[in-house]
């Protein structure tokens, strides 16, 4: 047997301390009883009392009782900073933070509670059960550890557990704060930034150092159900809140490391109600989309980064009639239809020695399924071939580009790599533009025109446009024109000029009853929009009634 070393001894030492202070600690064990949490009765968890230089301008809860927001603003450099407030933990609580984080891994692995299949909200159950159960596994240890803690402790190691193994860490605030759209990491020990909604772009207290932020990367990509590595160090994926995440690893293609950016799901979907309320679109833009979709015209959006290019698509999708079968095409998960007979088809990529599904493959796949309506993400490349096929041989088509302006679109449409022959692209009906801008102080999203593609140019050769509705920045109002579209929908369904327009003050009337009730609800709006396609006359004179009610009260 080798002789052991003095450094040896004492690790033996120690290990048989180490065992002996646990063995004391369960045979005496502690009765820990935790109450449910109430800030009257046990104090508040978290205190902030200001940043030295700077004026408090908003403070909201993004997590009651454990975490909140505080905006400031500093008056000489003129800049406004995002300070997320959590819990404080003394010294004996942070001690105990760090122990129970490692005994409590492999219990939590072990347990194996799972939600019942069958039930509805399978994933509210879901974490119900699992914060159960590491409330559950912090008594047993704390009762192990022989260690009495206050209820208001108790919660302040419980939100750091959840954290930490629910969540993902110091992100889990600026995940759950409903007011920032996008997340950004630019590297080690940078501030992250987010994008805010009232204070646009902003820099929080919050930073990673390497490990940390490595750590984070291949987590969030882990949980993803994606890879990423030194060797394969540019993932996209989609987070299990629906949020859109680019990611990048180390220092091979970031030089100052590891990234990141989070463009935040909405967990209620915005629906015409919402971009009419914002300005995005204008009553008589939406009524119009309403005739067009339910007509069967196919659109394109496009516009920059952060226009809302998807986002207003995914809203003009709830007014597809029901029951018509719609197919959707993307690379990463982003739109979510509010419509029963929906089928959803996602990319991937290789796998071993499994062959890539693109985008082209799914496109090609969906043609035998036999949709009314297709909606692809983006069009990049050789799909949109495909998708302007679809167009030529009757079916719905509904996508995004990246690009600024009408002819930008129709110059990507065909050049490389998309290369759509001009006689196809006949085919889309109408385009909508949107930009992301300002209306004074204010950052705003618009749609700057909605054009119509009447063909091509018997002199020129060139496709022709008209522009339907253009905005006009000055006055951020919306111009509209003549319309070919409406013209093809009244000969198709054999309507007068003045039965056209009846339908569309209809319509109006439908959105602006919504809108001036507030019905922001997706389910609402749709239930509402069904009935429409059901019982239009009834619809309407529910309305009057209602208006005629809401009269005599004033």
């Amino acid at each position: 047997m080798p002789e052991l070393t003095a450094d040896d001894v004492r690790i033996r030492i120690r290990e048989f301390e180490r065992r002996l202070r646990r063995t004391a600690e369960v045979l005496r064990g502690s009765s820990v009883e935790v109450d449910g949490y109430d800030p009257d009765d046990h104090g508040p968890l978290v205190s902030f009392s200001g940043l030295d230089g700077y004026e408090e301008v908003d403070r909201y809860w993004v997590d009651a009782p454990f975490a909140f927001v505080s905006v400031n603003y500093d008056d000489v450099e003129n800049e406004h900073l995002y300070q997320v407030v959590e819990p404080d933990l003394d010294d004996l609580e942070t001690e105990l933070l760090d122990r129970l984080i490692d005994d409590i891994r492999d219990s939590l692995i072990h347990r194996g509670e799972t939600a019942d299949e069958g039930d509805p909200d399978a994933e509210a159950t879901a974490e119900r059960v699992a914060e159960t159960a590491l409330k559950e596994e912090l008594r047993e240890l704390l009762s192990v550890y022989g260690v009495e803690v206050e209820p208001a402790s108790f919660y302040r190691l419980f939100y750091y557990l959840h954290r930490s193994f629910r969540g993902f860490g110091k992100l889990d605030p600026l995940l759950a704060d409903p007011r920032i759209e996008d997340i950004s990491c630019d590297g080690y020990d940078l501030p992250i930034f987010v994008y805010h909604d009232d204070y646009t772009d902003i820099e929080t207290n919050i930073a990673y150092g390497q490990r940390e932020l490595d750590n984070l990367v291949m987590r969030l990509a882990q949980r993803s159900g994606k890879h990423v590595s030194i060797g394969d160090p540019v993932v996209e994926t989609t987070l299990p809140d629906g949020s859109r995440a680019e990611l990048a690893l180390g220092e091979e293609v970031t030089p100052r490391g590891s990234a990141f950016t989070i463009r935040k799901y909405a967990d209620e979907p915005f629906t015409p109600v919402d971009l009419i309320e914002y300005g995005t679109f204008s009553l008589d833009q939406m009524a119009y989309l309403w005739l067009a979709i339910e007509s069967n015209k196919s659109l394109i959006f496009a516009g920059g980064t952060a226009s809302g290019k998807t986002t207003s698509m995914n809203a003009i999708s709830m007014f597809i009639p029901p029951r018509s079968k719609v197919l959707t095409i993307e690379d990463t998960r982003e739109l979510a239809l509010y419509h029963d007979n929906w089928l959803s088809s996602v990319t991937r990529e290789r796998r071993g020695s499994a062959a890539d599904i693109t985008m082209y493959d799914l496109l090609r796949s969906a043609l035998r399924h036999r949709p009314e309506y297709i909606v692809v993400g983006e069009v990049r490349g050789e799909e949109a071939m495909t998708l302007f096929q679809a167009m030529n041989t009757g079916h719905t088509t509904y996508s995004t580009m990246h690009a600024d302006s009408v002819q930008t679109v129709i110059n990507r449409l065909e050049n490389d790599p998309i290369n759509v022959p001009r006689a196809m692209i006949q085919s889309l009906d109408i385009l909508s533009v949107q930009t992301l801008t300002y209306v004074g102080d204010e950052r705003v999203r618009r749609n700057k025109v909605l054009a119509e593609i009447e063909g091509i140019d018997q002199r020129t050769g060139d496709l022709d446009y008209s522009t339907t509705f253009s905005w006009n920045a000055g006055e951020d109002t919306f111009r509209r024109n003549d319309s070919s579209v409406l013209d093809e929908i009244q000969d198709e369904r054999g309507w007068s000029r003045s039965e056209l327009l009846k339908e569309i003050r209809n319509r109006k009337r439908v959105l602006e009853y919504l809108r001036d009730r507030g019905v922001t609800d997706y389910r609402r709006f749709t239930a509402m929009i069904n009935e429409y396609y059901a019982h239009p006359e009834r619809v309407l004179d529910a309305i009057d009634l209602d208006t005629e009610i809401d009269a005599g009260f004033e």
